[in-house]
């Protein structure tokens, strides 16, 4: 592994001076010293659609070549056809290593020949002359003057490099522009009239700005931000109608920020003048919510918001920033109306995890439905990304991937309308339902179907069938599913059937809660039960601040009959049967803190039935998988005696139904 030393970019050419020493380390999550490399390999173990066949491929920001890792894409065509990728250039530091809050400048590589080739040393646009932090990229282009307009986020994050923190430094935004298509940049200029007094951040983009080509606003400029302070946070677009010289703060979105609210919103002229808005839920522990995209209409060519903020249906992705493009609109080129948006299309509620499957989809209502088959551009781990129309008609998208995590480089990737519609199909993941009876208003916890799991039998009715290649399932975090926290005691029991015949191997039966959340302590809160052939055991895990605990049967129950497994938590005892035999038991240990003994994290979480979660730091795939058959899986919030545990078992549908928490019968698919 490279040493994190202090360090600086090679060769990127200066333009003129830049914005006085304030920093902004910017947009969402970043992995802090996670090494970062060139664009991976696709995962063997997860099967994916084809993607589709690129006209060119190439990554005009490599990890580690400029920078120690590159972040937050945004593309745009000028009218004379050169397209400029712009990105946040994240210097290598003991301290941030890619994290937003660091030394972060803006920098720039033009291509000549729609993407083909690249300069080969960045332009940095704004930071060449400090060591503070610069950020969200937001590019808009005048068609009528050949203007660019670079709106940016800066703060003074990195004030102390040994100890970069956002607490007590706002975020302003700034504007710099060029006339000679990136060429030369002027120098950057605050604008405080894009801010509000109790506003403690304040973002631009990310992503492309828009020109309106409709009615009376025809020829504003607009580009999108967000915003948060004072308990408050939501969206903003932003206004210019002088070519980008001046700007002017328009519609407002304002609401609590503890529940759902718009963050890093996209945005596309609609047909009838008004303006899509379509921004990544920032809801702050993404376990409220399974719709991970908020939408509106701004009217008065971005003066107001028609109406709040709502979940967009049918637009499956991670917690990310997604770009939305105009292709065609009958009223300009005669072809029928069509948006497209870029996004991650793995559903799921860790951002580390599941940003992979860069994918397309379209709109052919103006963004009121979204059609749920779309083209996949990578099925690697990838981030942000940004869409832009190439001179010769075809689509180019500028992207975030890297190795085991969803950045670290910045890769460009072009092709037809006609080679994006050959490669479409069905991106949405099927579901098994949860069919428990559920408190009124409380979200079912359906799980989402990796790979082909199929149904089976069991008794004469229902099971599913895992191949123990990519076949998975997942439920996205709820509050329910949190088996303790404060105010809960803690107990719980899973309970599932299980079927295999295998001679080695891991064979994960239950695996919560997923990745471990950044800064989290010394040991990753999780369960587990699963069958371990190799070690002819069945264990179970239970991993919390204060370490984690180990119980085993000594059998693997590879005898290709059906078994049914119980895992109790009782006070700070674990306990593992099979079929209402005798427990094996285990006591897990204390610590000093209330929390040191619950093994459910703070943050994001997922429950995973047949796999072991991969874990942002892996490579793409999960190795460890479950072949065989489960059947009728559940979850409940307190432990259960043996003798409803038996009952379970037989198969009553009435055993503490106040306190279950997830059901899976694997009657249907769909």
């Amino acid at each position: 592994m490279l040493s994190f030393l202090p360090w600086r970019p090679r060769g990127g050419r200066r333009s003129a001076p830049s914005v006085p020493p304030y920093a902004l380390a910017l947009t969402l999550l970043a992995a802090a010293l996670v090494p970062v490399v060139t664009p991976p390999a696709p995962a063997v173990a997860v099967t994916a659609p084809p993607t589709v066949t690129p006209t060119t491929s190439t990554t005009p920001f490599k990890a580690r070549e400029h920078y120690f890792c590159t972040r937050v894409p945004a593309l745009v065509t000028t009218p004379a056809g050169v397209l400029l990728a712009f990105a946040e250039g994240r210097d290598r530091d003991p301290a941030t290593g890619c994290h937003d809050v660091g030394d972060t400048d803006l920098v720039l590589k033009r291509s000549l020949d729609g993407g083909r080739t690249w300069d080969a040393e960045p332009t940095i646009v704004v930071g060449a002359g400090d060591e503070l932090a610069h950020g969200n990229p937001a590019p808009v282009v005048d068609a009528v003057t050949g203007r660019i307009t670079l709106l940016h986020s800066s703060s003074d994050w990195n004030r102390d490099r040994a100890a970069p923190r956002r607490a007590g430094f706002d975020r302003t935004v700034y504007a710099v522009h060029s006339m000679d298509g990136g060429l030369t940049w002027g120098p950057a200029t605050h604008q405080p009239q894009l801010d509000r007094p109790h506003w403690s951040w304040v973002s631009t983009g990310p992503g492309h700005g828009i020109q309106l080509a409709r009615g009376k606003h025809r020829g504003r400029l607009v580009v999108a931000g967000d915003h948060h302070g004072g308990g408050k946070a939501g969206g903003q677009l932003h206004l210019s109608d002088d070519g980008g010289l001046t700007w002017a703060l328009g519609a407002v979105s304002d609401v609590a920020d503890t529940g759902s609210y718009p963050g890093e919103p996209a945005i596309a002229e609609t047909t009838d003048g008004n303006i899509l808005v379509n921004a990544r839920n920032s809801e702050p522990t993404r376990c409220l919510t399974d719709a991970h995209r908020l939408g509106t209409t701004a009217t008065g060519g971005g003066a107001a918001f028609a109406a709040p903020f709502a979940p967009v249906a049918d637009l499956d992705t991670s917690p990310v920033f997604g770009s939305l493009l105009r292709l065609h609109a009958r009223d300009l080129d005669g072809r029928p109306d069509r948006l497209l948006f870029s996004a991650g299309s793995r559903l799921g509620p860790h951002t580390l995890e599941d940003r992979r499957e860069l994918a397309v989809r379209s709109s052919t209502d103006e963004g009121r439905t979204w059609q749920t088959a779309g083209t996949l551009v990578s099925p690697a781990r990838t981030g942000y990304s940004d869409l832009t129309l190439l001179k010769d008609g075809s689509l180019g998208v500028l992207y975030e991937t890297g190795a085991h995590i969803p950045h670290g480089s910045v890769v460009h990737t072009s092709f037809s309308e006609e080679a994006m519609d050959e490669a479409r199909t069905e991106l949405r993941l099927p579901r098994t339902f949860d069919t428990r009876e559920r408190p009124p208003g409380e979200r079912p916890h359906h799980a989402l179907v990796h790979g082909g799991a199929r149904l089976g039998t069991r008794l004469g009715g229902r099971a599913l069938e895992f191949d123990g290649r990519d076949d998975h399932l997942r439920v996205v975090c709820s509050p329910p599913l949190r088996v303790d926290g404060p105010g809960r005691a803690g107990d719980f029991t899973v309970t599932a059937w299980f079927r295999h015949t295998a001679g080695t191997g891991t064979l994960p039966i239950v695996w919560a809660y997923g990745a471990p959340v950044p800064g989290a302590a010394r040991t990753v809160r999780h369960f587990s039960v699963r069958a371990e052939p190799g070690a002819g055991v069945l264990r179970a895990t239970a991993g919390t601040d204060a370490g984690t605990t180990e119980v085993t049967l000594p059998s693997a129950y590879g005898d290709g009959a059906w078994h049914h497994v119980v895992l109790t938590r009782r006070g700070l005892t674990l306990g593992l049967a099979v079929d209402g035999g005798a427990p094996a038991a285990a006591v897990m240990p204390t610590g000093p803190e209330p929390d040191d003994t619950w093994v459910t994290p703070a943050g994001q979480f997922s429950l995973h039935i047949g796999a072991r979660p991969d874990f942002p730091d892996r490579p793409p795939g999960i190795t460890e998988l479950f072949r065989g058959a489960l059947d009728d899986v559940r979850l409940f919030g307190r432990a259960l005696s043996p003798q409803e545990a038996a009952r379970v078992r037989a198969g009553s549908l009435d055993v503490a139904v106040t306190e279950e928490r997830l059901r899976l019968g694997f009657s249907t698919i769909r």
